[in-house]
């Protein structure tokens, strides 16, 4: 990897954690504009680059530097409640990565399914280890973690998206792998 890739992917690891600082408690899920970035990612790096990013993000905060939400980190985050959306950011940038691939497609098309598959991914995973972690059913999980942040959500990626496509005009060679 070269030098360039190094320091473009630092960047963007850093770009995840100020927008999680932009942190507005909404229950025991907080409001960020870490989705923002993550729908860059994918108009900006490679796919190996983005997936990269993310884990540096996560290994970065798990070892106990502010990177997440409200400037907190640790592997207590990660085990917590909210944890598994940060985990959902890995895997579903990993299928977003996959979909980029997917030449064939208009890059709308690829956007849109980029966006979802982070998003959804994201929802399902940090779903299920609220459901565990805080000991919630179905419904009450979905209604503090996913359904108010829908809208917000899909707005700050179709912007993350608006700017990766403006970055990746400034710097045509930036997605090379």
């Amino acid at each position: 990897m070269s030098s360039q890739r190094i320091a473009r992917c630092g960047l963007c690891a850093a770009l995840l954690a100020v927008s999680a600082w932009v942190s507005i408690p909404f229950g025991p899920v907080p409001f960020t504009l870490q989705t923002l970035v993550l729908a860059m990612l994918p108009g900006v790096l490679a796919p190996a680059d983005a997936v990269a990013t993310v884990g540096v993000y996560l290994l970065l905060g798990a070892l106990g530097l502010p990177a997440f939400s409200n400037m907190m980190g640790g592997l207590g985050v990660i085990a917590g409640p909210t944890g598994g959306f940060l985990w959902g950011f890995l895997v579903g940038m990993a299928l977003a990565g996959g979909v980029s691939r997917l030449e064939r497609l208009p890059r709308v098309v690829r956007d849109v399914l980029s966006c979802a598959a982070i998003l959804l991914t994201s929802y399902a995973l940090g779903t299920v280890q609220l459901m565990i972690v805080g000991n919630m059913d179905l419904p009450a999980a979905l209604a503090v973690a996913v359904l108010p942040f829908v809208v917000p959500d899909v707005v700050k990626m179709a912007v993350g998206v608006s700017l990766a496509r403006a970055v990746s005009r400034a710097l045509p060679a930036a997605r090379r792998a």
